[in-house]
C-alpha cells in the first residue's frame, strides 16, 4: 500500500530535533543514530526522486498535449487532401474535354501532337501552353490542374511528416511512462524503509493540514462576505488585493480570486500522474481543471501554462494566482496569506501548503496572473 509522505519536511526537522534533543541517548545505543543518520539520507533520496519524477509526469503532459495537436493537424491535412484530390480530378477532367474539343474542331493537328507526344501529366501541361489555340479559359484550366497537383503532393508530404512526428510523440511517451513507473518503485521501496517514522508523523500532519485549511476558508469565507460596493477587498492578514486608483500597478488585478473556493473543494484527492479530474490529479492537471470550472481552458503543462498570462512577483501574489517551482515541474495556486494549494507528488493528497517551506522556497520559479 503507498503511504502518503505528505509529511517529509516535518519528519526531516523532527529528526533533526530529536538528533539535538537526544545526544546522550544516541551515544549509549549507536543503533539509534544510525536509524535515524538512514531516514535522512532516505528522505533527500526520496525529495530528489520526487522532483525527477514532476518533471517526468510534466514532459508526460507535454507529449500528450503535442500528440493531441499532431492528430488534429493529421485530420485536418486528410481532410485537405481528399479536397485537392477532388478538385485536381475535376480540372483534369475539364481538361480531358477540352483536348478532345481541339481535335474535334479543327485543331487535329496541334491536338495528336500534344496527346502522342506527352510523356507525362507535367509533360502534356508544358506541351498546352505551347498551342497556339489556347485560350484564356484553357490557360486557367491549366493553372488549376497545376495548383491541385502541387497542393496533392503538399498535403502527402504533409500527411507522413505529421504520421512520423505521431510516432515519435508515442515512442517518447511510452518512455516517459516507463520511466515514470520505475522511479514509483524505487520511491515506494525507499519509503517502506523508513515506514514506522512515517506513520508516528502522519498524525501530526494531519492536525497541521486541519488548521491550515480552516484558516484558507476562513480567508475564503471573508472574501465573500465583502460588501459589493467596497472597492479594495482585503483578505486576512493580507496587503489589499485591488487598487483601481492607482496606475502604478504593474499588472492587472486578478479576475479570477474565486476559483480558490472551487479549488478547496478538491482537498483531499489523491494524486495520480497524468489525472486531471477529482479520481486524482497531477499538479498542472489539477489547476487545468479547477480553471475550466470558470471557462478558462489550459493545457495540462505547467510549462505551458507558465507562458500564459502576466508574470507577478511575489509580493504582488493575489488570490486565483498560478505560483510555479522546481524548474517549471512543479505549480500551484495562491490562495492568500502565503499560502497556495496543489496536488504535491505520487503518494500524497491535493493540500495547501505554505511558500516560505523550505523546499518551496528554495525552487521557488516565479507567478502567473491569468
Amino acid at each position: 500500500m503507498r503511504k502518503a509522505p505528505a509529511i517529509l519536511t516535518l519528519l526531516a526537522a523532527m529528526l533533526a530535533a530529536v538528533g539535538a534533543a537526544s545526544v546522550k541517548t544516541a551515544a549509549a545505543d549507536p543503533t539509534v543514530s544510525a536509524k535515524r543518520a538512514q531516514a535522512q539520507d532516505v528522505l533527500s533520496q526520496i525529495r530528489e526522486i520526487d522532483s525527477q519524477l514532476s518533471h517526468a509526469v510534466e514532459a508526460y503532459n507535454l507529449a500528450n498535449v503535442r500528440l493531441e495537436q499532431i492528430d488534429a493537424e493529421l485530420r485536418a491535412n486528410a481532410r485537405h487532401l481528399g479536397i485537392a484530390r477532388r478538385s485536381l480530378k475535376g480540372a483534369q477532367a475539364q481538361l480531358s474535354r477540352r483536348l478532345v474539343s481541339l481535335y474535334v474542331n479543327g485543331s487535329r493537328t496541334s491536338g495528336l501532337e500534344v496527346l502522342l507526344g506527352a510523356e507525362s501529366l507535367d509533360h502534356l501541361l508544358s506541351r498546352l501552353d505551347a498551342v497556339d489555340r489556347v485560350t484564356e479559359q484553357d490557360a486557367r484550366v491549366l493553372r488549376e490542374v497545376k495548383t491541385f497537383k502541387a497542393e496533392v503532393q503538399t498535403r502527402k508530404l504533409k500527411l507522413r511528416r505529421a504520421r512520423t512526428a505521431q510516432a515519435q510523440e508515442v515512442a517518447e511517451r511510452a518512455a516517459q511512462q516507463s520511466s515514470i513507473e520505475s522511479q514509483l518503485r524505487e520511491r515506494e521501496q525507499m519509503l517502506a524503509s523508513v515506514k514506522e517514522e512515517i506513520a508516528q508523523l502522519e498524525a501530526a500532519e494531519a492536525r497541521r493540514q486541519e488548521r491550515l485549511q480552516a484558516q484558507a476558508r476562513a480567508r475564503v469565507a471573508a472574501l465573500a462576505l465583502e460588501p459589493e460596493s467596497q472597492e479594495t477587498i482585503a483578505p486576512v492578514a493580507e496587503q489589499p488585493l485591488a487598487a483601481p486608483v492607482e496606475a502604478s500597478a504593474p499588472v492587472p488585478d486578478s479576475r479570477y480570486g474565486g476559483v480558490v473556493g472551487i479549488a478547496m473543494q478538491y482537498l483531499g484527492v489523491p494524486y495520480r500522474w497524468g489525472g486531471a479530474d477529482p479520481t486524482g490529479f497531477d499538479c498542472s492537471g489539477f489547476i487545468m481543471y479547477v480553471y475550466a470550472k470558470v471557462g478558462v481552458s489550459l493545457p495540462h503543462n505547467a510549462a505551458m501554462q507558465y507562458g500564459l498570462g502576466t508574470a507577478v512577483s511575489k509580493e504582488q501574489l493575489q488570490p486565483g494566482d498560478l505560483v510555479f517551482f522546481d524548474g517549471l515541474g512543479h505549480n500551484g495556486m495562491y490562495i492568500g496569506g502565503g499560502q497556495f494549494i496543489h496536488a504535491p507528488h505520487s503518494g500524497d493528497v491535493v493540500k495547501i501548503s505554505s511558500l516560505s517551506d523550505s523546499w518551496y522556497a528554495a525552487t521557488w520559479v516565479g507567478a502567473r496572473r491569468l
